[in-house]
């Protein structure tokens, strides 16, 4: 695991300042702290950080290709190395080292770019090709590594593993996109391919860029990988069960290998408890494995995961966290470069943080949510489509927008009766009804939040534009699917994957996905959704294959997830620092918030009237990085 970046004149040969990009790659220390170092051409500066994984004392980047024509820097893993370096030393291809970057080198030069077709793994990396002149950047298919890019006003392209790369450039915009501030507050950060400035961009999963002299236009990237959407149905639940396992433990079994020390992340959940009970099975010693518990017992799952760790007999290792951990705000604003406000993001890296301190290299449970239902709105989202199929849009608008508009939001009340969600999604189709269940602020929250001058700035801009881009694609799916594919394109790789991605590599720790191999992911989506959602019960199928691994209680207990009490913060230690941070100069000057409804969000959820914990943290956590990251604006 590493950190790249690079810069390249789009049409000019004179040599790039060693200081500027000496900087820009400082900002990634934390991504590879053993080793760093730059490779220079005419109007080109590459430069990488290395965290030592696989051939230790080889494989140093920038690695030049042994015929001199090509350089690269890489971030992540190819898991498929030793095969690829067997097919390609037959064709007679070279090899200096024993490491897996050599191989996407020599990948590249047989195939070109469609060596990004050959590769399994996680991975950003950009390849310098002296012959033509051009950069070459790819990003592994499910976006598991990122990478982000710039063309500034000067010529000049860069790209960087984090967003504080760019932005320590000296010619870098920092002004804002606006609409991204409508996207950071209905999802809670902000999609690919945009970032919070107008100046940079994400290369989304699944795509390539080419990056050629004299192209004087900003370069448009190339998909080469999706989802699939168009499947047959062919296999019974039992072969299905026997599959899945097989296929799992392989994509596990590629991901230990490492030359330095390897464990898992048990959480107590299913995902991570059967990534390490197919570990167990798989190595002769003990696996590694650590746990975070919350000293208050609605969060803690610590005894849970005790259970899988005495039962595979794994070194086990867990810490408590204090409810209270609310210290972090700001480093996660630091930390993130960007508006993120999952609030999970700190117990991940307070288990990122204990786990560094015995391991190198972790294995992790994320993607089965999305890849087998196992998220409770995919039920929810399922029972409004049947109504939806019972009653046409027109009927819907006329019963359900009226009952959306003027019921209140319960949210003290028990779940049957929180209906105001449910009847706004009822009067919509299908995506739109999707899109307002998963949002933090509803639309109609946003409108009172949103300032008028800023309103009319966004000139009728909605984030539901992120879910329409993908209309066409599911088009052949059923409600389950299309939910799925959306939160595979949307929240795994903008929530969860950046999550995990930067508090990782805060402490320098690799955490491998066996779930989202890509292979995996192309025989575990086409699974039937009626298998994975029985009778409300999500991750059936993943479920089901792994009871001879794992106990009941594991297996079918209510999912907990792993946050932190916000609401009960927000009207305790920190309720001073809720008003602070939303009624700051640095938010109040922006000229984006109806300064009235701050105050409202404030006062309901400080008397009880409403739960606004998640509007409250989204606002901290945006006011936190105006302040670190913008100077306040």
């Amino acid at each position: 695991m590493c950190g790249i970046a690079g810069i390249f004149h789009i049409s000019a040969n004179h040599q790039i300042e060693p200081e500027i990009i000496t900087t820009m790659n400082n900002r990634q220390f934390h991504r590879g702290p053993d080793a760093g170092d730059y490779f220079f051409d005419p109007g080109l500066a590459l430069a990488h950080r290395r965290l030592s994984i696989i051939d230790l004392e080889g494989s140093p980047q920038p690695m030049t290709s042994a015929c001199k024509r090509v350089v690269i820097v890489f971030n992540g893993e190819i898991y498929n190395f030793k095969e690829l370096h067997k097919e390609l030393s037959a064709k007679g291809y070279r090899f200096n080292t024993d490491g897996d970057t050599e191989t996407i080198v020599n990948a590249y030069l047989e195939w070109g770019e469609d060596c990004v077709h050959h590769l399994r793994g996680m991975f950003a990396f950009a390849i310098w090709d002296r012959n033509k002149q051009q950069l070459f950047i790819a990003r592994d298919r499910l976006g598991i590594k990122p990478l982000f890019y710039s063309r500034l006003d000067d010529g000049h392209f860069i790209f960087g593993s984090e967003l504080k790369v760019l932005t320590a450039h000296p010619l870098f915009d920092k002004s804002l996109r606006d609409t991204t501030i409508e996207d950071y507050f209905t999802f809670g950060y902000i999609p690919e391919p945009y970032t919070v400035y107008q100046q940079a961009y994400k290369l989304p999963p699944g795509h390539r860029l080419v990056v050629k002299k004299n192209d004087k236009q900003l370069p448009q990237s190339q998909e080469y990988w999706d989802v699939p959407t168009h499947f047959e149905y062919s296999r019974s639940a039992a072969e299905i069960n026997e599959q899945l396992v097989e296929r799992l433990k392989e994509a596990v079994a590629m991901r230990m290998v490492a030359d330095v020390e390897l464990g898992a992340f048990l959480s107590g959940g299913v995902d991570s408890s059967g990534v390490v009970a197919l570990m167990s099975q798989l190595q002769s010693d003990p696996v590694n494995t650590c746990s975070i518990g919350f000293d208050a017992k609605a969060f803690n799952e610590t005894e849970f995961a005790r259970s899988v760790a005495a039962r595979y007999q794994t070194n086990h290792r867990e810490e408590t966290v204090s409810q209270n951990d609310f210290e972090l705000i700001d480093e996660l604003a630091l930390l993130y470069d960007e508006p993120y406000a999952d609030s999970s993001a700190m117990p991940t890296y307070r288990v990122c943080e204990l786990a560094r301190k015995h391991v190198t290299v972790a294995l992790s449970g994320d993607g089965a949510d999305e890849l087998f239902a196992g998220y409770g709105r995919y039920r929810l989202h399922n029972n409004e489509e049947k109504i939806r199929k019972l009653l046409p849009l027109g009927l819907r608008k006329t019963l359900f927008a009226p009952l959306g508009a003027i019921y209140p939001k319960m949210d003290w009340a028990p779940k049957c009766f929180r209906a105001k969600t449910t009847f706004q999604s009822m009067a919509l189709d299908t995506i739109e009804g999707y899109h307002n269940s998963m949002s933090i602020l509803r639309k109609d929250e946003r409108q009172k939040l949103f300032s008028t001058d800023f309103k009319q700035r966004l000139n009728g801009y909605s984030s539901l534009e992120v879910f329409n881009q993908y209309k066409d694609k599911v088009s052949s799916l059923d409600p389950i699917k299309i939910a799925q594919y959306l939160d595979m394109k949307t929240y795994l790789v903008g929530d969860i994957l950046t999550k995990v991605d930067r508090a990782s590599m805060a402490h320098s720790l690799e955490v491998r996905v066996p779930f989202l191999d890509h292979k995996f992911v192309e025989w575990g989506f086409s699974v039937p959704s009626q298998l994975n959602l029985t009778l409300g019960v999500g991750k059936k199928s993943l479920k089901q294959a792994l009871e001879p691994h794992l106990p009941n209680d594991v297996l079918y207990r209510s999912k907990m997830g792993f946050s932190a009490p916000l609401a009960q913060w927000f009207r305790g230690e920190l309720k001073a620092k809720v008003e602070d941070s939303l009624l700051s100069k640095a938010m109040l000057n922006t000229g984006y918030f109806n300064e009235k409804q701050l105050r409202t969000l404030i006062d309901q959820h400080s008397k009880g009237i409403r739960d606004n914990s998640a509007s409250i943290w989204s606002l901290m956590m945006f006011e936190s990085f105006l302040r670190q990251h913008v100077g306040g604006q």
